[in-house]
């Protein structure tokens, strides 16, 4: 007899909801005190090339991005060691959660900063480490989603590795070599700089002197 189940995991009714929901929870966690870390490690690190590739080496909002996508690429490797066999459709819905958290980040910093700069002529640092949150916590969602439902075909994991291994790609030739688009354009002060990727002079940027 032919087995119906498209997936040699386990059924939605038996994956282990409350284990996916706790690690979901410490991803968050982890992703934004790491994220907070990163933001520094290339200033901390007396700018040494390789930590360009995960730091942040400007305030655009493309470095940002690789303040969460590092972390929960670690995460999501550590993660798998425990959840594999508790969860579905992993690769696919931690691909979607990856991708989901710049998508979150992107559009709430670009809205909230709609209504800030004509009203105020400023964002906040309150509201840009908002953003942030929002958008891991979509990305935490996103995954409790597709980790909890019945699986899939074992093609989307296939397409999610694939995501993965594009987004991983993007992060780190961005750096080097950015896009000249203002989601890669420094953006210190509110104010678009005109300078890309790694800069010339960081003496008006140090935070630790």
């Amino acid at each position: 007899m032919i087995s119906q189940r498209v997936n040699p995991t386990t059924d939605a009714d038996d994956v282990d909801r409350r284990a996916i929901a706790l690690w979901e929870v410490g991803a968050f966690v982890f992703i934004m005190l790491a994220g907070s870390a990163l933001h520094f490690a290339y200033e901390l690190s007396n700018f040494w090339r390789p930590m360009a590739m995960f730091g942040s080496v400007n305030e655009s909002t493309w470095e940002h991005l690789k303040l969460f996508f590092f972390p929960g690429l670690l995460f999501t490797l550590v993660q798998y060691a425990y959840v594999r066999e508790r969860a579905n459709n992993y690769w696919y819905g931690k691909a979607l959660a990856l991708l989901a958290v710049p998508v979150g980040v992107i559009g709430s910093f670009y809205f909230y900063l709609g209504i800030a700069l004509p009203i105020y002529g400023r964002g906040f640092l309150w509201a840009d480490i908002g953003t942030g949150a929002f958008g891991v916590l979509l990305g935490n969602l996103v995954a409790y989603r597709v980790l909890t439902r019945p699986p899939l075909a074992p093609s989307y994991r296939f397409i999610g590795i694939g995501l993965i291994g594009a987004m991983l790609a993007a992060m780190l030739v961005f750096t080097p070599y950015p896009p000249r688009m203002f989601l890669f354009e420094n953006f210190y002060g509110y104010e678009y700089s005109g300078d890309f990727g790694i800069l010339d002079d960081y003496e008006p940027y140090l935070v630790f002197r």
